[in-house]
């Protein structure tokens, strides 16, 4: 029997594991992405090239040239709680696999059973030699036991827990890269809204000049009430918008504080600006081919596909013999100072081979089930790697976009600028009024909020795109080696 366990034991059942082939688009969009365009004496205005087959630098962060950035992606891979979740589930995976390979190893156990015993009618057989009732009995027993992994489902077991391993890796990589890629874009959002303050608040003050103007012109019998009204209507509603945008950017300030691991109230004031930041020139394009081993989520599924095929092999197994080998050894004495005497030992040596053969379907449909789920994580790739290439081709557009977008909000915002300079000094010759002002005053506020917001897009899409490509993981020095 036990060469019968050997030889069957290079047997393992289920199928073998096959990662799914490359992907086989050529691209990330029909018209490859050309340069995108530029805008001149703005934050965020220069071009950007696409370099295809470039890698994504593991720092990628850094190319935005901010230490105050750096600082904070320092923090939060240092201190944010989710991160760390992420880590010690890797960690709980890797010690689920050490701890399997027992399975390969015979089992050994040693115990002594010690007990008092009467038995006064003799009833009881058997008896020790000297026909005493009442005797106390002392058994040291080693026991060792080993089932050969015949048709591997030890194997599979360990090939299923290596590849949760990786899906729980990937995991902590996909979470670190959507960290770093948070702690960025919440910055850059921080930084517009601090401008859109001040924006406003410089807007608040203009108008308050142009009140005082209309006011002294009422005085003089040069503006009507209505111009004075008017003029307090629209700085009442431009005060009105200010605490909105307080409030938008404490939220976003607290929310960068818990991304860094940080309570609000012990979280730094930051006082980044976007003209602080330097919009990366050349990005790189990853090729296609490449994609599904870069992107941590896809090779999550690629690994939860791999444990899914494993588990089909331990339900296959679980349908055939298992065989189990058993050997016993110890002594019986009635004190223990001849536990160790001759002729009070004993040992046995034991081999049974079950098999299935009645349970209602149950190991049945379990591996059908199995089989089932196979197919369910192959479809959940296969739609990950759809997801990932859409989000690379939508962040491809979004960059050219966002470049023509702060082109035109630049222009508006000169073009608003110089009408708001030409209305208030008109205003104070009395060649317009009060509505046309306005008028102006709403056009400019408008103008330089948009372009703040198109700025803005222009530096979180670049954020995104490096996210979308897989955030560089497989370049760092600590990932590359594991």
């Amino acid at each position: 029997m036990l060469a019968i366990g050997l030889a069957l034991a290079g047997c393992a059942a289920g199928p073998n594991f096959k990662p799914p082939a490359a992907p086989s688009a050529k691209g990330y969009l029909a018209q490859p992405p050309a340069t995108t365009a530029a805008t001149g004496n703005v934050p965020a205005g220069s071009t950007q090239t696409f370099e295809n087959g470039a890698n994504v630098p593991a720092d990628w962060w850094t190319l935005f040239h901010s230490k105050a950035l750096d600082a904070l992606v320092a923090a939060a891979l240092a201190n944010n709680h989710d991160l760390k979740t992420a880590q010690a589930a890797l960690r709980v995976a890797h010690e689920d696999v050490l701890a399997q390979r027992g399975s390969f190893f015979p089992s050994v156990s040693a115990g002594l059973n010690a007990s008092r015993e009467r038995d006064p009618s003799a009833a009881l057989a058997p008896v020790p030699s000297n026909n005493a009732y009442l005797y106390s009995l002392f058994t040291p027993q080693l026991t060792i036991s080993y089932a050969p992994d015949l048709f591997g489902a030890n194997r599979r077991s360990r090939e299923s827990l290596q590849a949760q391993e990786q899906a729980a890796r990937f995991q902590m990589l996909a979470a670190r890269t959507t960290l770093i890629t948070n702690v960025v874009v919440t910055a850059v959002q921080a930084a517009a809204l601090r401008e859109q303050v001040d924006a406003t608040r410089t807007q608040v003050e203009l108008q308050e000049r142009s009140l005082a103007i209309l006011q002294l012109r009422f005085r003089k019998g040069d503006a009507s009430r209505l111009d004075v009204a008017a003029q307090q209507s629209q700085l009442a509603q431009t005060k009105a918008g200010l605490p909105d945008l307080v409030k938008q950017l404490a939220a976003t300030q607290h929310a960068l504080a818990v991304l860094v691991g940080a309570f609000p109230s012990d979280f730094p004031a930051q006082h980044m600006m976007l003209s602080d930041l330097s919009l990366p020139g050349k990005l790189p394009l990853s090729l296609p081919s490449q994609l599904v081993e870069q992107r941590p989520d896809v090779r999550m599924a690629r690994a939860n596909l791999h444990a899914a095929s494993a588990a089909i092999g331990i339900a296959a197994a679980a349908r055939l013999p298992q065989l189990d080998f058993t050997a016993d050894v110890g002594s019986n004495a009635l004190a223990i100072s001849k536990v160790f005497t001759s002729g009070t030992g004993f040992w046995g040596l034991a081999a049974s081979l079950t098999a299935p053969i009645f349970e209602a379907g149950q190991l049945k449909h379990q591996e059908r089930a199995a089989k089932a789920a196979y197919v369910e994580a192959a479809e959940q790739y296969r739609g990950t790697v759809l997801a990932a290439f859409q989000n690379v081709a939508d962040t491809l557009v979004a960059l050219q976009q966002d470049a023509i977008a702060l082109n035109a909000a630049a222009d508006a915002e000169q073009a608003a600028r110089t009408t708001l300079d030409l209305s208030q000094l008109q205003l104070q010759h009395g060649a317009i009024g009060a509505l046309e002002l306005q008028a102006a005053q709403q056009g400019y506020q408008q103008a330089r909020i948009g372009l703040i917001q198109a700025q803005s897009n222009r530096f979180a899409d670049t954020a995104a795109l490096y996210q979308a490509l897989g955030g560089g993981w497989q370049h760092h020095p600590h990932f590359a080696k594991q």
